[in-house]
Order: structure tokens, then sequence, then C-alpha cells
């Protein structure tokens, strides 16, 4: 280097008598010979310099001035603050709510006059009632578990239902929400689950386990958040929503058994509505088909009872005007129906002795012949010629 000397010490070679690395006999020097910084004067420089800026030439009340100017600027600077998308700022002066403010850059009166929070009002925050979720605590990782304590509520048929479920929620006015309530989280949770007590109160089981989910969903959320409004806590009530709901774990076998046993009635009832269904018909089709019948018997039976009826009176008043015709007609047609079931016998006047007649009523076969004797054809004959004289008058 260019300042050593060619000695033993990396600095150059010290002078006689020197005490130290830097040479000179009496203290230290930089290298090069020259001596080290003065404290004293870099504060004298620093104090001309200030003299310089202020006008009027220098003076200690001037650089207290100067300094309290800084401190004063620095201070103000410090008001500016930024308020991101997702957030809203609220603004308290002396310790007491005084304005929000949106999102983007913003000023308030610095510390200890106003003071700003940012609460984040877009953000969908979760309460679990009835459970706590698995999560890691301190580097511990802790499962879920049941609060049976929150969990067990009483339906309204006077059984006990092991409910657990969420509520989402977001801010909706910043100052009620930082300033109504001390804690919103657990004011949240204290409401969804008495809303949600009252509600199973009044719900029967099967209908609480079955159907009527989104309706308790429904009418949890929405008087929820009228009991938020009531608080003027600031708080929106986004979702409730039914993670479970199921029998206590000591009684869900035998409730099991029960349901099991309400499908088994359920089904045969269903089994008979069905068999009712297919029979009543037909037998209300076979009655009305029997109705029908005797309607159509009755009224056959009537009109034929007039139809006879009035052949009677026909012939009634055909026999007041021809009394003699009127009876050899009757006659004749009585005589008629009379014979129509016996025997046909032939008989011939000329003949003599044996009278042959043929055998039509099928019982001697067809075509049989057979001869009466004498004694039998005569008395016939003696009976048919009135008839035959009769009939030709």
């Amino acid at each position: 280097m260019a300042w050593n000397n060619g000695g033993q010490s990396p600095w150059g070679n010290p002078r006689p008598g020197a005490g130290g690395p830097w040479g000179g006999g009496g203290g230290n020097t930089p290298p090069g010979g020259g001596q080290g910084p003065d404290v004293d004067e870099m504060i004298r420089k620093a104090q001309e310099a200030v003299k310089r800026f202020l006008p009027g030439g220098g003076g200690g009340a001037k650089v207290a001035v100067a300094v309290a100017l800084v401190v004063a600027a620095i201070w103000g600077a410090s008001g500016f603050y930024r308020v991101q998308p997702d957030e809203l700022g609220v603004v308290m002066r002396f310790g007491a709510f005084h304005r929000t403010t949106p999102p983007g850059l913003n000023y308030a009166i610095p510390w200890p006059v106003e003071a700003v929070t940012t609460p984040r009002v877009t953000r969908i925050n979760r309460v679990d009632v009835g459970f706590r979720a698995a999560g890691d605590t301190g580097g511990r990782i802790v499962p879920q578990r049941d609060v049976l304590a929150e969990s067990l509520m009483l339906t309204g048929d006077e059984n006990i239902v092991d409910i657990d479920f969420a509520v989402f929620w977001r801010i909706r006015d910043a100052g009620e929400f930082l300033f109504n309530t001390r804690n919103p989280e657990d004011t949240v949770k204290s409401a969804g689950e008495s809303v949600m007590r009252e509600v199973i109160g009044r719900t029967q089981i099967q209908a609480a386990l079955t159907e009527a989910r989104a309706q308790i969903e429904q009418e949890v959320r929405s008087l929820t958040q009228a009991m938020m409004d009531q608080y003027g806590a600031g708080v929106e009530i986004t979702q409730v929503q039914l993670l479970k709901v199921d029998p206590p774990a000591a009684v869900i076998e035998a409730f099991r058994d029960v349901q099991r046993a309400s499908t088994d009635r359920e089904r045969l009832r269903n089994e008979a509505e069905a068999f009712r269904n297919d029979i009543i018909p037909r037998a209300r089709g076979e009655a009305e088909r029997v109705i029908q019948e005797a309607t159509g018997f009755r009224d056959g039976q009537i009109a034929r009872a007039r139809g006879e009826a009035g052949r009677f009176d026909a012939v009634l008043a055909a026999f007041s005007q021809a009394q003699d015709v009127t009876i050899r007609r009757i006659y004749l047609e009585t005589m008629e129906e009379i014979l129509r079931g016996n025997n046909m016998i032939l008989v011939d006047d000329r003949l003599q002795g044996m009278v042959p007649f043929l055998q039509l009523d099928g019982q001697g076969g067809a075509g049989t012949q057979r001869a009466a004797s004498p004694a039998v054809a005569a008395p016939i004959l003696q009976q048919q010629r009135p008839v035959n004289q009769g009939a030709s008058r």
C-alpha cells in the first residue's frame, strides 16, 4: 500500500515513541499519519449547517424550533393509512367511534387524537355449535369432538336429538360490530344455539330427521338475524347449516329398531291400501252389474205384464162384440195347445178294418209304422168326427 513503509506493522512503520498502530507519540493517527475523527468538530459542523439553514442566523431557540418542526412533520405524516379491498376503516377519536372510511389511501389525525381499526367486512366467518372441529393448537393436533351440552336438544314430541350445526356470518356494520357487543362471535354462537333449541322444541323428531331440515335451517337463520338486529351487533347471518341430526348415541340402536318397525308398518299400510283400491272398485262394479240386471229384469217383467194386460183387454173388447166366435176361437186355440203334445193319428174314413198310422214323435224310430186294431181306431174315429163336422160347419 501507499502508506506502508515496509515496516512490521501493516499500518506502516510507527514513529519513534509511538504507542499504537496509528503512529504518533501521544495518540492514535489514521493511516498516512493523520489524526482520528473528532466528534466535537462534527457537532460543530452540524450546528453551523443548521444555522445556515435557519433564517436570521443561529441560536439555541431556533434549533429547538427546527427540531419541533421536523417532529411535527413526521407526526403528521404518520396519519396516512391504507384500507385493503376486503376491509373497512373505522376511525375512533379519543376512543369513541367517529366515522368509517372506504378501501384505499385515507388520512386520520395521528395518535393520540384518532386511531384506526380495519376489520375484514367481506370475510365469511363460521361458528360451530355442538362440536369442535379438528385443528392444530400450539403444535398439537386436536381431533373433532362433540359437545353434548350444546348438541342435545328436546323435540316437540319429548324426544332427545343430537344436533351439530354451523352458523356462517359476516360484518354488516363495522361501527356496531366493534362497539355494541363485547364478543360478537360468542354472541352469534349463543343466539344460534338458543334459536335452534326453540325451533327444535316445536318440531317432531321424525320431521327433524327427514324432510324438515331445510325448513329448520331457514327458520333458525331468520330468527337469529332478527336477534342480532335487536342487539345492534352489526352482523349479517348468511347461512345456517345442519351437519348432523341423530338420536343420542346411547339409544340409537333402539331408535333404529323403532324406525324399522315404522317402515314395516308403512309398507303394510301401503299394501292394504293397494288391496283396498283394487277390491273396492271391483265390488262396486259387480254391485252395479247386479243392479243393472235387476233393473232390466224388472223393466222386462213390467213391460211383459203390461203387454199381457193389453192383449187381455183387446180380447175382452173383441169378446164383447162377438161372443160366439170368440168362444169358438178360444176353444180351438185351447185344443190346439192340448193336442200339440199328444201322438198324431191320421184316420181315413174309407179304410175298413185295420187303420195304419205313422208314429211321428220319434219313439218308434224314423219311418216306423204301426197298425191300430179296429177296437182302438173306432173310438178315435168317433172322437175325430165331431171335430171335423164342427170345423166343416
